[in-house]
């Protein structure tokens, strides 16, 4: 089994991309939704996860639960053997790979899978699609109809909540 891990806020097509890749090697997949990180999310955790939830509703053999503390130790805790993560980009290698080696550190029996997602999500990420909303543009072709619908809610067609 492996664990997806993020703040999927919001969950993108790349992030469902990267989950039905990682579903080629591992037979099980936990999305682990982080509670707390240092980042300030747009969404709750409450949010994220059912929108999470609705969009792999149709993805055999996933499962998302939230998560707090240290990656290792939750993936350790659910009897997953490996992390997944997803590179975009070369700026993202050297975030990850450092990410990774501190991981390893942790613990020695949790490895790290990185997978690359279709050309088409390599410039996707969950910051620009926020963007892109509050600026009133149209997501829909980024992001699932719930996450979509979502920022729809918030913003508006205008994109400024009015």
């Amino acid at each position: 089994m492996g664990v997806y891990a993020g703040t999927f806020d919001p969950v993108t097509n790349g992030h469902l991309d990267i989950l039905k890749r990682s579903l080629q090697i591992f037979d099980r997949v936990v999305v682990a939704v982080a509670q707390s990180t240092p980042k300030k999310t747009f969404f709750s955790l409450e949010e994220r996860v059912e929108m999470l939830k609705i969009a792999a509703s149709d993805i055999a053999n996933v499962e998302i639960i939230p998560f707090s503390g240290l990656l290792v130790d939750f993936a350790r805790k659910i009897g997953a053997v490996a992390v997944v993560r997803g590179l975009r980009v070369v700026s993202d290698f050297e975030y990850e790979f450092q990410m990774a080696l501190m991981n390893r550190r942790l613990s020695d029996d949790v490895e790290t899978v990185f997978l690359m997602p279709s050309e088409e999500y390599t410039y996707l990420s969950s910051s620009l699609v926020l963007e892109i909303a509050v600026a009133g543009g149209d997501v829909s072709q980024f992001v699932p109809a719930v996450v979509a619908s979502k920022l729809g809610e918030r913003f508006g067609e205008r994109g400024d909540g009015k």
